[in-house]
C-alpha cells in the first residue's frame, strides 16, 4: 500500500469553525459519524468544507486495481476538502472516519466564501494553510518515491516529534504521545505492519527509541 501523511501546525478548527463567528452561530449542528462511516466518496458533489472537532478522518482514493491508497490520516483541528474552495465539483478521493466518535464541522462552500470575504485574517490562515499543506504533500511524495522504509520512518517520527513531542526533563529523551495506531502508522509510511514492527525492534535495539501502544520516547536526535 502506498500513502503519504501530513501534519498540521495549527488547530484550525478554533480558528475556522463558524461557531466563532456570531452571524454563523445560530443553527449550526455537527455532524456524528461511527467507525468506517464515509463523510464522502470519491465522484461525490464538492460543495462543503469539513473540521474535525473530534475522532480521526482517513482520506485515500482507490487505484486502478482497486488497491486503497491512503494519503491522510486527520485529527481534531485539521481541515479536509478544501479544494472545493477553489471550484473544484467532484470529490477525487473520500473521507472516512476511523474512530467511533468523529464529529466533523461542515461549512458550506458558499459560507466559507463569506468569511474570507469579510475576514482578512481569516482568508489569510485559509490560504497559509492549504500553501503548507501542499509543500509538505510534495516533500513526502519524494521521500515515498526515493526513500527506503526505514528513511520513512524516521522522518515520520521526525513529523510526530514535531507535532507532538516534549522534552522530559529527567532524562533529555523526546517522548512522543501521539493518537496513531501501528496499523495506521504502516499505513501511512506504505508499508506492512509486520515489517513497522521489525523496524521499531530495531531502532529500539540500536537504543535510539522506545515504545509502547501510545508513547514513543526518543533517545537521539533523529532529525
Amino acid at each position: 500500500m502506498k500513502s503519504v501523511w501530513f501534519f498540521e501546525d495549527a488547530n484550525l478548527f478554533n480558528i475556522l469553525c463558524p461557531h466563532k463567528f456570531k452571524a454563523y452561530k445560530k443553527g449550526h449542528d455537527f455532524d456524528a459519524y461511527k467507525k468506517q462511516d464515509y463523510i464522502y466518496f470519491e465522484d461525490d458533489s464538492a460543495n462543503k468544507i469539513y473540521l474535525i472537532e473530534k475522532g480521526k478522518v482517513k482520506i485515500g482514493y482507490y487505484n486502478e486495481e482497486g488497491d486503497e491508497i491512503v494519503k491522510a490520516i486527520l485529527t481534531r483541528g485539521e481541515l479536509f476538502g478544501e479544494t472545493a474552495i477553489f471550484g473544484d465539483s467532484k470529490r477525487d478521493e473520500f473521507a472516512q472516519s476511523v474512530d467511533n466518535k468523529t464529529s466533523i464541522c461542515p461549512i458550506s462552500v458558499e459560507t466559507m466564501h463569506e468569511l474570507m470575504r469579510d475576514n482578512k485574517t481569516f482568508s489569510f490562515k485559509v490560504y497559509k494553510f492549504i500553501g503548507l499543506k501542499l509543500k509538505r504533500l510534495e516533500r513526502r511524495l519524494q521521500l515515498l518515491l526515493f526513500k527506503d522504509t526505514k528513511t520513512r520512518l524516521l522522518e515520520f517520527l521526525h513529523e510526530l516529534c514535531t507535532d507532538y513531542g516534549y522534552d522530559c526533563e529527567k532524562t533529555g529523551d523526546k517522548i512522543i504521545q501521539h493518537p496513531y495506531t501501528q496499523k495506521e502508522i504502516a499505513s501511512l509510511i506504505g508499508t506492512s505492519r509486520p515489517t513497522l514492527n521489525i523496524l521499531l525492534k530495531e531502532l529500539k535495539e540500536e537504543n535510539i527509541i522506545a515504545f509502547s501502544r501510545k508513547e514513543i520516547r526518543i533517545h537521539e536526535n533523529i532529525a
